[in-house]
Formats: structure tokens, C-alpha cells, sequence
């Protein structure tokens, strides 16, 4: 009687760098429950690789050319429903992993990470479960001690990140200067800052803002 063999996790990499892509297959061939069955450089083929492989588990990273990882994530869940993705990736602000999961990532890994934690995160989510390392889960729990901003107070700390003051904020949205200062210390405190400068420097640290 023949013992059968335990089927391998199938991965997809999709990935635009061909030196990061040659490092995950290397990596995934020292593990026996592991194979990479196909790799993809942009969306279009991910999507395409998908369709023909199959896969068991996707490693996408989130900047990718034409299509960002979170389009891909949400293409392909309309077409092929629940797709178990592990994000790996340079960009770990609490908007990026947030957003990822919002798309149906079940895990998240930054580039950086010891080389152990991806196996680890792979059987993780091929397994059904979330992957999130206490650095990611941190910035999340981080992240949920604060409400969102509505979009009018971020267009506010886009103007102040610009050096505009209240009134010149006002002049630009088309409100009065009081207005202005409501959404000024409505924005502080849901940053958990004092002044202006730190709601610019705290707001780009998470993401919400891009460095000019």
C-alpha cells in the first residue's frame, strides 16, 4: 500500500521586480509544501496566470505598474470570488494595510521581514487564517484608536500641508475662516496632535498624505 503524497501549496507571485521574484522562488523551494506554479509582472497577467493555474495562494505586492495590487485583489474576487492573497510589500503605513484588507488581503508582510516569516505566512493563509506580524497588527490597533478623517478635513490638511492659513483654507474651499477652525481641531484630535505641523507629519507618516 502506497502512502499519498500531501498536495503542495500553489503559489502565484506577482511582482514587477525580477530580482525580488527570483528571490521568493528561491526561498519557497528550500520548503517541501511549497511550489511556485507562476509569476506575473503586472495585473493583466496576474489575472491571466490566474485564470490558467489556479493557484492556492497569490504574493502580490501593492505598487505594481497599470494596475495597483488593491485593483488586481478586487478583480480578481469579482471573477473568481474569495482569493486567498498575501501581500508583501515596501509600504507599510496603517492606510496601505488598511485598504489591503478592505480589498480581502489575509495577509500582510513588509519586505524587510526575516525570510522564515513567508513559509509561515504562506501556510497561514493557504490555511484559511490571517497573517498579520505584531508589527503590522500594531499599526492596525494603532490606527483603529483614531476616527477617520471625512474628506473635507482631509482636503483641509492637504491645504495646510501646502502652508496655507485658516483664512487663505477658507478662501480656497469656499467657507468662512470659523469653519475652517472646526475642521482644524476636529482634524487634531482625531490625529491625536497639538498644532498644524504635527497633523502634517503624522498624517503622511500613516499614509493619508503623500511627502511633497
Amino acid at each position: 500500500m502506497t502512502i499519498k503524497a500531501k498536495a503542495k501549496i500553489r503559489i502565484l507571485i506577482v511582482e514587477d521586480h525580477i530580482l525580488v521574484r527570483m528571490g521568493l522562488v528561491t526561498a519557497t523551494k528550500v520548503e517541501p509544501d511549497i511550489v511556485v506554479v507562476a509569476e506575473a509582472l503586472d495585473g493583466k497577467e496576474a489575472i491571466e496566470q490566474f485564470r490558467k493555474h489556479n493557484p492556492d495562494v497569490v504574493i502580490m505586492d501593492l505598487r505594481l505598474p497599470g494596475m495597483s495590487g488593491i485593483e488586481i485583489m478586487q478583480a480578481l474576487r469579482r471573477e473568481f470570488g474569495p482569493v486567498r492573497v498575501l501581500v508583501l510589500t515596501s509600504y507599510g503605513t496603517e492606510q496601505d494595510i488598511h485598504r489591503a484588507m478592505q480589498a480581502g488581503a489575509s495577509g500582510y508582510l513588509l519586505k524587510d521581514m526575516p525570510l522564515d516569516c513567508l513559509a509561515e505566512a504562506i501556510r497561514a493563509v493557504h490555511a484559511g487564517k490571517q497573517y498579520f506580524p505584531s508589527e503590522i497588527a500594531n499599526r492596525l490597533a494603532e490606527q483603529a484608536t483614531h476616527s477617520e478623517l471625512t474628506d473635507r478635513e482631509l482636503t483641509v490638511l492637504e491645504l495646510i500641508a501646502d502652508g496655507k492659513s485658516n483664512k487663505e483654507v477658507g478662501v480656497a474651499l469656499g467657507i468662512v475662516e470659523g469653519t475652517v477652525k472646526i475642521h482644524v481641531t476636529n482634524l487634531l484630535a482625531k490625529l491625536g496632535v497639538m498644532d498644524r505641523t504635527q497633523a502634517v507629519t503624522t498624517a503622511i507618516k500613516r499614509g493619508l498624505l503623500q511627502m511633497k
